[in-house]
């Protein structure tokens, strides 16, 4: 078997692996006060917005522990640093979208990849011949594309 084909089999073992507390996460991300209520925070300028940054990270902890000799995807770490690791100060409200939208933007893809890791680790049982594009994105996450 070629080491890419390896590398994408242990991938989705590791994913049935851990398919429960993945799917409990992507659960979390899709309920009231893991996405609805911080959309709304931002468009309300509220604070609260930056606490999103603790769900992204819980994501990303996840994503990495599937694969953890792996490095994730570069442009993904820039957007995930670029959205993390911010604190609210006043000022913040003077430049607002500036601020915050990055804690959105690293949420999105963070939530996009931790649901195509579940929604393909549930599809494929084996690496496919013909790459959905999720999955191919799950890939590149992972440098395996």
């Amino acid at each position: 078997m070629p080491k890419e084909l390896k590398e994408e089999t242990d991938l989705l073992a590791q994913i049935a692996a851990n398919m429960p507390a993945l799917e409990e996460l992507l659960e979390n991300c899709n309920d009231h006060w893991g996405y609805e209520d911080p959309i709304y925070r931002f468009y309300h300028q509220s604070f609260k917005v930056f606490w999103l940054q603790g769900q992204t990270e819980r994501i990303v902890a996840q994503l990495q522990a599937l694969a953890p000799t792996r490095p994730l995807n570069a442009t993904f770490i820039e957007i995930i640093k670029a959205g993390t690791g911010k604190s609210f100060k006043n000022e913040a409200n003077a430049t607002w979208t500036q601020t915050t939208r990055a804690i959105l933007e690293a949420f999105f893809h963070a939530r996009f990849f931790l649901e195509m890791v579940c929604r393909y680790g549930k599809d494929l049982k084996s690496p496919p011949q013909e790459l959905p594009s999720g999955w191919a994105a799950v890939l590149y996450l992972y440098g395996l594309r």
